[in-house]
């Protein structure tokens, strides 16, 4: 066939990481497939052409996507040209809806096939944006098992293919080679930070988080990963804009640090999965500017924030947003899962369920045996599906129904 040309968008760090994965699994099959669009360093190293770099334009809240909205709107009609330049044969949108969505409706009137990976959670809020993925989405591959059923229920394609988290192996770095690296004291228990993967959430949820470490003291080792959509020197001043009393180590590689740390602080999202698959105890946080938090309190109707929560079905782990999450309330949810009583036994009982719920029915999540076919897979068959057969709604109806 003559050389595949597909587009490929993810503006955030989980997604980014999901389409340098997905644009390696790719090219096993098809070597000369050429990927164009919307990525991080991750995606870049993995062979996609970047017309725009997910750094330019990865903001959050409402206030923060106003004050950027002409740098995301110059991003987005460069993307745009390069679609209309290039006719792509397939492409792959990864969450990120506020760009994704539109660029799906550009796609659309070319003909270009479009897959939706890894849903935005229209269940929660923006809920009139179903209409959008009925007429500009081809085929929805959602990675949470209740989406499904709520997008077929109304009317559009979905199939849930798993969690990309969920079938990644545990890391092998030890911990003594991850606290010679960094300077760690090896004797002590470790606490992971993760404050998010934007600026404004590290800003937001970094000095609580600070405060807390401050508090509870030279008894713990505090490890802050950076995550890849920040820069290392950024994230250090940061750190120590915190004040000169927090012994914060700044490190790379968030799943080591939640592999070897006793418990962890998380801001509530993607890395609150990854923390459960690895089966860390944490404690979720989350803050957004007072407009922001204002707009999504009368928006979303949840009974839980943070993910892992949503998939129990229950409160599995504490939960601390806006005017919640103090330093005092932090040491309080955290103590019990530093120690070695109930609530921590309790709790990685809890999260060894949420990840098996992450799992699709034809997997094995056992430690003994090996995927047939991990999520990047099913998603990988999908965009050969649409590449080696024009008429690509037909397929996906054919395959799914």
């Amino acid at each position: 066939m003559p050389t595949p040309t597909i587009f490929i968008s993810a503006g955030e760090a989980s997604g980014e990481r999901y389409g340098a994965m997905l644009i390696e699994a790719v090219r096993q099959r098809l070597p000369n497939a050429q990927f164009f669009g919307l990525g991080g360093a991750a995606m870049e190293a993995a062979g996609c052409e970047r017309i725009v770099r997910a750094e330019e334009i990865a903001v959050m809240g409402i206030t923060e996507v106003l004050r950027h909205m002409p740098r995301i709107y110059g991003a987005y009609r460069r993307l745009v040209h390069s679609i209309r330049a290039r006719r792509p044969d397939v492409a792959v949108l990864i969450d990120f809806p506020d760009v994704n969505f539109r660029l799906a409706r550009e796609l659309k009137k070319l003909g270009v096939p479009v897959i939706y990976f890894v849903s935005p959670q229209l269940w929660a809020w923006k809920k009139h944006r179903i209409r959008w993925v009925r007429e500009r989405v081809t085929k929805m591959l959602v990675i949470f098992p209740f989406e499904e059923n709520y997008y077929r229920e109304r009317r559009v394609d979905a199939e849930f293919v798993g969690h990309p988290l969920a079938n990644l192996p545990l890391p092998t770095t030890t911990r003594e080679a991850f606290a010679q690296r960094y300077a760690l004291d090896n004797a002590k228990p470790w606490i992971g930070l993760l404050p998010g993967s934007r600026r404004k959430e590290v800003r937001l949820n970094l000095p609580v988080m600070a405060a807390a470490a401050r508090q509870l003291g030279a008894e713990y080792e505090y490890v802050l990963p950076v995550a890849a959509t920040l820069e290392t020197d950024w994230v250090r001043a940061a750190v120590a804009q915190c004040g000169p009393n927090v012994p914060i180590h700044v490190v790379e590689d968030a799943r080591a640090v939640l592999f070897h740390s006793r418990a962890s602080i998380v801001a509530s999202g993607t890395a609150t999965v990854e923390a459960a698959c690895i089966g860390n105890p944490f404690v979720a946080v989350y803050r957004l500017s007072s407009l922001s938090y204002a707009v999504a309190s009368r928006l979303v109707q949840l009974p839980h924030v943070a993910m892992v929560n949503l998939i129990a079905g229950k409160r599995i782990v504490p939960e601390l947003i806006q005017n919640n999450f103090t330093p005092e309330h932090t040491i309080c949810a955290l103590r019990p899962l530093l120690e070695g009583g109930d609530a921590r036994g309790q709790m990685q009982c809890d999260l060894a369920d949420v990840r098996k719920a992450l799992y699709t029915k034809n997997e094995f999540p056992d430690n003994d045996s090996r995927q047939a076919q991990t999520t990047i897979d099913r998603v990988a068959n999908w965009v050969l599906r649409f590449l080696n057969n024009p008429d690509a709604r037909a397929i996906s109806e054919k395959t799914t129904r």
